[in-house]
């Protein structure tokens, strides 16, 4: 399908190209250049604005100029993957892998495959863009859920607690929290949702505590 698609697109897009040719059919350089600039604009603004047939007609002719763009291949796995079409966004993911080793290629292969339930194959890929580049919290946050829906309940919470290390913010917190308590640790879950809490209520301001009803005697 992918293929019918680029054949499709270059159709269109064929004229535009050929404008930019010398004497000898030989694409100037500086020519070259240009158009790559606009094109990258155009496909950016088209991803931005949910323009993505215009978006992807842009980028099938940077890969048409350059077949190699690892980079144009993973915008339009992108732009494949917010239309649902998976397998189509996988392929580009694959192939811009084989042209450029990523971890935001194999991060985004994990991605899909977690969307389509397919979470062997997620949790693989997740591993290998871990092995790639470990330093995201992002990163460890979509390998902990992963974990979760294969039953892997320390793999899980491992993995949350080295997202708390690398971003200890309170949605990271609370989310390590979580963990906690269907892992039956509710103590710890409740002291890391009050340094969440801590963390949102500014310095100085006092907490307002929710104090028991007092009963009244008759």
């Amino acid at each position: 399908m992918l293929g019918l698609l680029i054949i499709a697109a270059l159709g269109v897009w064929v004229l535009l190209y050929q404008k930019s040719l010398d004497e000898e059919g030989n694409e100037m350089p500086s020519r070259i250049s240009t158009r790559l600039d606009k094109l990258w604009s155009i496909a950016q603004e088209g991803l931005r604005d949910k323009k993505y047939l215009r978006a992807e007609k842009a980028l099938l002719t940077i890969l048409r100029v350059d077949e190699r763009n690892a980079t144009a291949y993973n915008r339009l796995g992108i732009l494949y993957a917010k239309q649902r079409a998976y397998e189509d966004a996988i392929e580009c993911f694959e192939i811009a892998q084989s042209l450029e080793p990523s971890a935001s290629s194999l991060h985004n292969v994990g991605l899909i495959y977690y969307e389509t339930k397919k979470y062997e194959k997620a949790s693989l890929a997740f591993e290998q863009a871990l092995n790639l580049e470990n330093d995201l919290a992002a990163r460890h946050v979509a390998y902990a859920k992963v974990q979760e829906k294969l039953g892997q309940t320390k793999k899980m919470i491992e993995a949350l607690e080295r997202a708390v290390e690398l971003e200890p913010n309170p949605q990271s917190l609370n989310i390590l929290a979580d963990a906690y308590d269907r892992d039956g640790r509710e103590e710890l879950a409740m002291s890391i949702r009050e340094k969440a809490a801590r963390m949102i209520i500014p310095a100085g301001v006092p907490k307002r505590i929710k104090r028991p009803a007092r009963r009244i005697v008759m």
